[in-house]
C-alpha cells in the first residue's frame, strides 16, 4: 500500500505543482489503483510514472470544483483507448454523473468498459472483505467529502510446523484454519484456529480529505489514521482568509492530526503563492504542533507499511 501524489496544488496548475490528484496504490493487496480526485492533466502526470490506467479500479471524487474533476473525462476516455477493459466505479457528490454524461455526450465518447457512477451520501460507500471506505461531509463552499480508507485485519501466519507435528498434512484443513474456521478431524479432535495462527496483522488506515475548513468531520475521519492527507492552502497566520475561502491553514491541519492521534500527516493542496522554498516553511509551521509532518510534492510516494 502506497500513496502517490499526481497533483498537489490548489486552484490552478503551477510550474511545480499540478492540480489535485492522489493515487492509492494497492498493487500487492488487489492489483489495483484507486484515485482520489482527477484534476486537469492528471493523465499527463501519469505518463511520467509507472502507473497503468488499466489498473484503475475506483475513483473517489471529493467535490466538484474544477481543479478536482476537469481531468476526469479525458482520463476515462484515454483508459479506453489504452486497452483498459475492466470495470471502473466512481464515487462522488451529486452532480458527478451529470458532469460525465454531458462530457461524453457532447464529445461522442464511447468507453469499452463498464463505468458505474455512485453519487454518495455520508457513511460507508464501499466495503468488501479487504477494505471499507467511509465518507463524511466537510466544510467547504460546496459539498466536499473526506474519505477514510480502512484495511481489514488479516489473519496471522499459519503455524505449519505445529499442524504437521499433530499429524495434519497440507490440504483443505490448512485453508480452513487460515480462514479462522474450527476444524473437526476424522478422529474427533477439534482444532481451534487461534492455536495454529500467529498474531493477526492489523489493517492500515488512510484518511484523504477534500477541501475544508477546520471541522469535526475531519477529526472523525482522521482518528488513529496511519496517514492523514490534509489540505493546507494557507499558512498559520492566515486563519481569516482560510475561513473566508473554506480552506485550512498549516496549524489547523496539524491540530486535526494531533487531536485524532494520527501517526503521520502530509500537507497538500498548496497555494501557488508558495514556491519550493516557502513550502519548507509550511512544513515547519505544522511541526510546531505535530512533529511527524511532511509536505506533498508532485510524484512523491509515501509507503504505508504493514502493521503487526
Amino acid at each position: 500500500m502506497d500513496i502517490f501524489f499526481l497533483g498537489t496544488g490548489a486552484g490552478l496548475p503551477a510550474k511545480f505543482r499540478n492540480v489535485t490528484s492522489i493515487a492509492l496504490k494497492l498493487l500487492e493487496e488487489r492489483g489495483a489503483v484507486w484515485l482520489f480526485d482527477v484534476g486537469e492533466a492528471t493523465q499527463h502526470q501519469i505518463l511520467h510514472t509507472s502507473l497503468k490506467p488499466r489498473r484503475i479500479e475506483k475513483i473517489f471524487i471529493t467535490h466538484l470544483h474544477g481543479d478536482h474533476i476537469y481531468g476526469l473525462p479525458g482520463l476515462l476516455s484515454s483508459r479506453s483507448f489504452q486497452g483498459g477493459e475492466s470495470d471502473v466505479t466512481i464515487y462522488g457528490p451529486k452532480g458527478i454523473e451529470e458532469f460525465l454524461n454531458i462530457s461524453f455526450s457532447i464529445s461522442q465518447t464511447y468507453l469499452k468498459y463498464s463505468l458505474k457512477i455512485m453519487e454518495i451520501d455520508e457513511g460507508i460507500v464501499f466495503e468488501d472483505d479487504q477494505f471499507t471506505v467511509e465518507a463524511r461531509l466537510l466544510e467547504h463552499g460546496i459539498p466536499s467529502y473526506g474519505y477514510r480508507i480502512v484495511e481489514k485485519d488479516k489473519p496471522g501466519t499459519l503455524l505449519v510446523d505445529k499442524l504437521l507435528a499433530i499429524g495434519v498434512q497440507p490440504g483443505p484443513i490448512f485453508k480452513q484454519i487460515k480462514n479462522g474456521e474450527t476444524v473437526i478431524l476424522e478422529d474427533g479432535r477439534s482444532l481451534n484456529p487461534n492455536e495454529f495462527l500467529g498474531p493477526s496483522e492489523r489493517g492500515r488506515i488512510v484518511t484523504i480529505l477534500g477541501d475544508t475548513r477546520y471541522c469535526e468531520a475531519a477529526l472523525y475521519l482522521a482518528r488513529n489514521a496511519d496517514l492523514l492527507i490534509h489540505e493546507a492552502t494557507f499558512s498559520k497566520n492566515e486563519d481569516q482568509i482560510a475561513f473566508n475561502y473554506f480552506h485550512s491553514t498549516t496549524h489547523q491541519a496539524a491540530k486535526i492530526a494531533k487531536l485524532a492521534d494520527c501517526k503521520s500527516l502530509c500537507l497538500t493542496h498548496i497555494s501557488s503563492r508558495y514556491d519550493k522554498h516557502a513550502s519548507n516553511g509550511l512544513v515547519e509551521e505544522a511541526k510546531e504542533i505535530f512533529s511527524n509532518t511532511e509536505i506533498a510534492e508532485d510524484f512523491k510516494e509515501i509507503p504505508i507499511p504493514s502493521k503487526k
